[in-house]
């Protein structure tokens, strides 16, 4: 038989290119800007613009899952109205309060 030099049937293991997106991340981009509720899409898609493809796994899951929320608790969340459940008071909607912030004085 001959040799298999080289072979490995593991999956590939392949380090991000910097500056490209992955699909996950392409994906939470995408619902980022397309919430359908236009106050909170002008918040987390620029967010998403930023912050994306430096994020970690885990601030990846916690931006999902904020995702996976009802608009209108998120947007009450990052505006300070209300208190996020336990759950959802990570370091990624932290970040995303600051970064309204800074997006107001940008804006400004």
């Amino acid at each position: 038989m001959g040799s298999h030099m080289g072979y490995s049937a593991a999956p590939r293991q392949t380090a991000a290119l910097p500056g490209v997106m992955d699909d996950r991340r392409k994906k939470l981009k995408f619902r980022a800007w397309r919430r359908g509720f236009r106050e909170i899409d002008l918040i987390l898609g620029p967010f998403a613009d930023e912050t994306l493809i430096s994020m970690d796994e885990a601030g990846l899951s916690e931006f999902e899952a904020l995702l996976d929320a009802p608009d209108q608790d998120v947007f009450a969340w990052i505006m300070e109205q209300t208190v996020a459940p336990t759950a959802f008071q990570t370091g990624t909607l932290r970040a995303i309060q600051r970064f309204r912030l800074t997006l107001s004085e940008r804006l400004s």
